[in-house]
């Protein structure tokens, strides 16, 4: 089956046909490094990560580049307020990001540009649009001219006559109230690059046009990124690259927020909750588990209520995992997933529908585990595994078990904490329970999950 995506410019979902057969390539809006990332953030990692796996699974060659701006009014503003280089705020940021995809499971994109390091081709893309009759300079600024560019607003579907453009400070001389900066003329005491019409520095549109026309050419698969980028940012992305004679995005795809209390998460709000904090209350597999499993395109209201019955669905199949290992030994993932998956998967990413296929599968597993079945119990293992590594959540993965860390400790902590569970034990059989509870208790504050069954007691790392 082909793989159909929801287009936003089309308002539908349409078949997916590569401009490359076997290729797929992909741009996606990524992190504006002012501060750490919260939930909200990571979640657009998280759909596009999704994506990118679903792609090569069914056998395509992806090339995934994710932007960072480093350079913005708001990192400006920081380094103000907390008397930092920009670009010290800008770094530190942007490693959080960064710990913030590897703890939550993402592959790393195939590039990641910075705006900073792009400036010669944003210059020789405005010189472009300056020749070609769509931007024009004026005190230092450059501008582009949107009545020059007949299909302006069309993703966003508003009308030009009804359209307030968001402004910066500075931004003068603009022959329309509604023509939007590329290039934002030097201000005292601000971070600056030369131009051929006088310093300043990029506006946050520009960068991205320029960066997908380097990283993936005149013309590229899909562009991605939150409902919030669709205006402006997005809207003059697409001005900006059609004006320079870029066919750009033939697809565009945009996740939905997380919201608190029905409103968008967001620093400026107050009510974010940061990726570093989620990873220290709830395991990472877990917290990956609730962001990524809703389908892309709605929205996620953030509730403890709710992460906690993602925790209880997501250790049922931990749950299943575990017992046909201990009865069976390793079991390898298949070489496909069940028909249902896919089909789920190929309908603009199905991840709710393709997940119910997850736990029937564990269902049908459990019941054969209850059967004494060992042969179904296998096979049905190895669905889940092939269907969970599409999905970044395989428990036997090496990036949750920390193999690919070099971790090679299993062996040596489980001999440990066997014997501490076996003193446990013993402390219960003689009805030592304050004994026992304590060891427990210390058990879960290093780190450890402790489960309680009728062939005895099961540990597993938090995170």
């Amino acid at each position: 089956m082909t793989i159909r995506l929801y287009d936003t410019n089309a308002r539908q979902v349409r078949d997916f046909v590569p401009l490359m057969p076997g290729c797929v390539s992909i741009y996606l809006c990524g992190a504006t490094v002012q501060a750490a990332p919260h939930i909200g953030h990571i979640r657009s990692g998280l759909n596009f990560d999704i994506m990118q796996r679903w792609f090569r699974y069914r056998g395509y060659d992806v090339t995934f580049v994710r932007n960072v701006t480093d350079i913005d009014d708001k990192i400006i503003r920081k380094s103000a307020e907390q008397d930092r280089p920009w670009w010290a705020i800008g770094y530190e940021n942007e490693r959080a990001f960064s710990t913030g995809y590897d703890v939550l499971g993402c592959m790393p994109p195939t590039y990641e540009p910075r705006a900073t390091g792009h400036i010669p081709e944003m210059i020789e893309m405005m010189r472009g649009l300056i020749e070609g009759g769509h931007a024009y300079v004026a005190d230092g600024n450059v501008y582009f001219d949107v009545r020059s560019y007949p299909r302006y607003l069309a993703l966003s579907n508003q009308e030009l006559d009804n359209l307030r453009q968001p402004e910066g400070e500075g931004e003068t001389g603009k022959r329309d109230q509604r023509d939007f900066a590329m290039w934002k003329a030097a201000k005292p005491g601000e971070p600056s690059w030369e131009t051929p019409w006088g310093r300043g520095r990029p506006g946050w549109h520009i960068e991205c046009s320029a960066m997908a026309h380097k990283y993936l050419g005149q013309a590229f698969d899909i562009h991605g990124g939150g409902i919030d980028l669709i205006f402006p940012h997005h809207e003059n992305e697409i001005a900006q690259a059609k004006a320079y004679g870029d066919e750009f995005a033939r697809y565009w795809v945009h996740n939905a927020w997380i919201t608190m209390s029905g409103e968008k998460m967001s620093k400026s709000l107050g009510n974010s909750v940061l990726v570093s904090e989620m990873v220290q209350r709830w395991r990472p597999i877990v917290l990956r588990y609730y962001l990524g499993t809703p389908h892309y395109r709605s929205m996620i209201e953030y509730s403890e209520e709710a992460l906690r019955e993602a925790e209880a669905a997501f250790a049922r199949i931990e749950g299943f995992v575990q017992r046909v290992v201990e009865k069976a030994g390793p079991v390898e993932p298949a070489g496909e997933v069940p028909p249902a998956f896919a089909e789920a998967m190929d309908d603009d990413l199905g991840v709710p529908q393709a997940l119910a296929v997850v736990h029937t599968t564990v269902r049908q597993g459990n019941s054969a585990l209850t059967a004494d079945d060992k042969e179904t119990a296998v096979a049905r293992l190895a669905e889940v595994r092939a269907m969970l590594g599409v999905l970044g959540l395989d428990p036997l993965d090496p990036h949750w078990t920390g193999a690919d860390r070099g971790e090679d400790l299993h062996g040596v902590v489980d001999s440990l904490v066997r014997l501490v569970l076996e003193q446990r034990q013993q402390a219960r059989s003689r009805k030592d329970y304050a004994t026992a509870d304590a060891i427990r208790d210390q058990l879960v504050q290093s780190g450890l999950e402790i489960e309680d069954t009728p062939t005895g007691s099961r540990w597993t790392l938090r995170g």
